[in-house]
């Protein structure tokens, strides 16, 4: 059996995620388990994996997402994940193209996996850390080829959510960037790139979303249930039509440096005042859509067709929430 090109390190929640995704896009791919266990230990997690992955797997198709065959493609997606245990991980681990170290979030953990993986990957191989909280600039001593290493974060459930964050380190080739781009974008992800920075893109906006939503609660301001409210059907639905630095330039730079002149006079000066940029936006005019710059350049463009784009994206967005409605008979004839 031809020997698989990927392989998650690391037989948790996030391994097995990885691995259903590259199953479902069609890849053989490899989950290696680098603790050594006896045999009846490693039939247990065996177990536990299969489970998991069937279960999964099950629930994609009770919900139609895997065709009309649901069962029988449920199967063949199953068959494509392989658990390799301690003593096949060096053959394994040798024979990948792309390497995901996907251990518990401690140094110490990452660091035997890494110098694991370092060991037995193939000089060409791209290593990469899971890693939800860890700096990229931290693990980098811990593998050999520090070139071809990075972290990527996968977004819960990783064979759901399309997004993957590319946290790169100054020594990363941006050649291998390119081709785990590209190998990526080829099982469906979208794979967006940051330097080293802690919470890397979504974890940073989300937490703080979450933590004043918990605020509010506490101050009572607004139920979790008026709040889940807006935050689906306001919050969450409009910025699954337009980017979060797009609706800055789509509303305009000086409505969010106003309403954050406003709250971090009224709330916290800390938490809503406005950065620095946003600033120097505003004293050279750059206000977005409407003055032709902001963050992004609109010169050239028909800005008409790209406000009916934005409309269409959100009108898209309302009829999958079910929550668009054809307009009312009127009431005024005679």
């Amino acid at each position: 059996m031809t020997a698989a090109k990927y392989v998650a390190v690391g037989a948790g929640r996030m391994g097995r995620g990885i691995a259903i995704a590259f199953a479902y896009a069609g890849h053989r791919v490899a989950i290696v388990d680098l603790k050594p266990r006896p045999p009846a230990a490693f039939a247990e997690l065996q177990q536990a994996v299969q489970q998991e992955v069937q279960g999964s797997l099950a629930a994609l198709a009770d919900l139609g997402a895997l065709g009309d065959d649901g069962a029988a493609q449920a199967r063949a997606i199953a068959a494509r994940i392989t658990l390799v245990d301690a003593a096949g991980a060096p053959a394994a681990i040798g024979a990948a193209e792309l390497l995901f170290e996907a251990l518990p979030e401690t140094l110490d953990a990452k660091r035997e996996a890494l110098q694991a993986i370092s060991r037995h990957a193939a000089p060409d191989a791209i290593v990469t850390s899971t890693t939800s909280s860890i700096l990229v600039t931290d693990l980098v001593p811990m593998v050999a080829r520090s070139q071809r290493f990075f972290n990527m974060h996968w977004l819960n459930p990783a064979y759901v959510i399309p997004v993957v964050e590319i946290s790169t380190h100054p020594g990363t080739d941006p050649a291998v960037v390119a081709r785990t781009r590209t190998i990526m974008e080829g099982i469906g992800k979208r794979p967006v790139v940051c330097g080293v920075a802690p919470g890397y893109i979504v974890p940073r906006l989300q937490a703080l979303i979450m933590n004043e939503a918990a605020r509010m609660i506490d101050e009572g301001v607004a139920s979790a249930e008026e709040i889940d409210q807006a935050t689906r059907y306001g919050l969450g639905l409009r910025f699954a039509a337009i980017g979060v630095v797009e609706f800055i330039d789509f509303g305009g730079a000086d409505i969010l440096h106003h309403a954050s002149r406003e709250m971090s006079a009224s709330i916290d000066h800390h938490r809503y005042a406005a950065p620095a940029n946003l600033g120097r936006m505003m004293d050279e005019g750059r206000l977005g859509l409407k003055t032709g710059s902001g963050f992004y350049d609109y010169s050239g463009r028909d800005v008409q067709a790209y406000r009916r784009d934005v409309l269409a994206r959100t009108l898209g967005m309302l009829r999958h929430a079910g929550l668009w409605r054809a307009p009312a008979a009127g009431d005024d004839g005679g």
